[in-house]
């Protein structure tokens, strides 16, 4: 994707520029709001026909300025392929903020193992942990599980049928009561 920007002789902006352009947008049009609301995030790489994405990479380039200069309460992230990249960038997130980890995919019909689901949870728990010095319990209190995306991001959908959105659902709800126990 950088590469590509870096190409295209139509943008005026650096790559970092365009961030700080994106975030500045971000934030004027929620200052009024962000006193009132529980303001939230998703961070999209794309879901086109057939599961198609057109971006791929960890948060690491942008977690300090999204995390930090970002006036959101809780991101929404997804990491449920590789082409999310690790959970180190979350040791940026301060603790005054949210994280819910998209580690269910939207995209395709196979199942997640629970186990191991709830280890990836863990370990961006531990990675949330480290950044503010807390401990995995209470980084998991500002943390949440959920698919990584919508099912339906375009008017085709993706290869998933209405079965296997459910069956995923419901894997999200176990995930949250096993880590979660009594938790709506």
């Amino acid at each position: 994707m950088i590469a590509g920007w870096k190409e295209d002789k139509t943008n005026s902006l650096t790559v970092e520029q365009q961030l700080d352009a994106y975030i500045a947008l971000y934030n004027k049009c929620i200052e009024k709001h962000v006193d009132k609301m529980h303001i939230g995030l998703h961070i999209c790489r794309g879901n086109f026909v057939g599961s198609r994405h057109f971006s791929e990479g960890g948060y690491d380039r942008i977690a300090v300025k999204l995390f930090q200069s970002l006036n959101v309460s809780t991101y929404y992230l997804e990491y449920d392929t590789p082409r999310a990249g690790g959970f180190e960038p979350l040791a940026h997130l301060p603790a005054n903020k949210n994280v819910i980890c998209g580690v269910v995919t939207s995209k395709f019909p196979k199942l997640e193992d629970k186990k191991e689901m709830i280890d990836r949870v863990t370990k961006a728990a531990d990675m949330v942990a480290k950044g503010t010095g807390e401990t995995r319990e209470k980084a998991l209190e500002r943390m949440g599980v959920s698919p990584q995306c919508g099912f339906a991001s375009h008017v085709l959908g993706n290869a998933l049928e209405i079965e296997d959105m459910k069956k995923k659902l419901k894997l999200v709800r176990e995930i949250a009561d096993e880590i979660w126990p009594g938790q709506p």
